[in-house]
């Protein structure tokens, strides 16, 4: 179906103005529209790109113990992204040494699941793979070159989890995830950490797997300008998560994406205590936002920062849609140009969504707004 959606402000070239938007074969086209979209009092904006969210897990498993089938989890995922405006979901599947939610098993079914994918929005694996999982990296290393995965991140987690692992309350819900005893929890964590010296080797050839299959690497919680730079050597060019300023500083210095929590901006801050998104935004040392693991905030957050008054919300809106697209290497979305994918969101003036286009058809549509939709 083709679409004319007229009378609201179109997000073009950096700036809100008044004007008509026309979608057909899935892309935006110069002209013409089978069907009207009455956009009146609305923005027009490109789609959401998410780099990393991790919200599916939440379906997939909404308490410890409690899981669901991954087909099932990921339709509703998907539903959940449209409403928020996602219409390009990098899923975080971590792939950890742990089991249950961020297993072997698990990232075999999400895979499996994805290659029948559900209706909306453009689902796509963040493989989060975990320093110490080498038992797993051969599996990783095969979906690599399968093209089942569409970006690398190198995780890191286990020593912080070895530093919980004193506080009961901590183990206990490291345990409950994984779906196993505290006792075989203990013994699985220093099974791996046990490894770590092979650490090293196995990075260099997930970053050679990852250069052959042409996808983007990203490293994530960088603690310090030295771990950047040795990323930086392996080929991730994309800095996730800094937790020190001086981090962001050196990366945008290199002239590398560096992505934060749109959560981050929300709140205020790092829920962890870590740098603050929104300030390092404004100095053009934050580049990306992310939903991290809450889809709606990444609609939300653009808004926040033009409310903040340092930004106006045609380049907060950047961080959310052109300028993750540039950093995974899609050219053929994130912005509102002839040619490029009809994934475009209608939002009120506040931030209130409206419709959601995605591949070109509607695909969500507010309660209350069907009279927006004409012949």
């Amino acid at each position: 179906m083709s679409w004319r959606i007229s009378g609201g402000r179109v997000l073009r070239a950096g700036a809100l103005t008044p004007g008509a938007l026309h979608l057909a074969g899935g892309v935006i086209v110069p002209d013409g529209g089978a069907r009207g979209f009455d956009a009146g009092g609305l923005l027009v904006l490109p789609g959401l790109v998410d780099i990393h969210g991790d919200a599916q897990e939440r379906a997939l498993q909404p308490r410890p113990g409690v899981d669901f089938p991954a087909p099932f989890a990921l339709a509703d995922a998907a539903r959940q992204c449209l409403a928020a405006g996602v219409t390009t979901a990098f899923l975080g599947v971590t792939l950890s040494w742990e089991p249950g939610l961020r297993s072997l098993p698990m990232f075999r079914a999400v895979l499996a699941a994805l290659e029948t994918p559900p209706a909306g929005p453009d689902l796509r694996v963040h493989l989060r793979f975990e320093a110490d999982n080498l038992d797993a990296e051969p599996e990783a290393l095969a979906a690599i070159a399968a093209g089942r995965v569409h970006l690398l991140g190198f995780n890191d987690h286990t020593p912080g989890i070895l530093a919980k692992l004193s506080n009961p309350k901590e183990l206990g819900k490291l345990a409950g995830r994984a779906g196993v005893g505290e006792g075989e929890y203990l013994r699985l964590a220093e099974r791996a950490a046990a490894r770590r010296a092979e650490v090293p080797a196995s990075r260099a050839r997930m970053a050679e797997a990852a250069r052959r299959a042409g996808i983007p690497m990203l490293s994530h919680d960088d603690a310090d300008v030295a771990t950047r730079a040795a990323f930086r050597a392996l080929g991730a060019r994309i800095c996730e998560f800094p937790m020190a300023e001086a981090v962001a500083e050196e990366a945008r210095a290199a002239g590398e994406p560096v992505v934060m929590g749109a959560p981050n901006v929300l709140r205020g801050g790092s829920h962890l205590g870590w740098a603050s998104a929104a300030p390092l935004a404004e100095r053009g040392l934050v580049t990306v936002l992310a939903s991290d693991y809450h889809w709606p905030a990444l609609l939300a957050a653009p808004f926040r920062l033009a409310q903040r008054g340092a930004m106006e919300l045609a380049r907060a809106w950047a961080l959310v849609s052109e300028n993750p697209a540039e950093a995974l290497g899609l050219h053929d979305r994130g912005r509102i140009a002839e040619g490029l994918r009809g994934d475009v969101v209608l939002t009120t003036p506040e931030g209130g969504l409206v419709a959601v286009f995605a591949g070109g058809d509607l695909a969500w549509l507010a309660p209350g707004a069907a009279w927006r939709v004409g012949g």
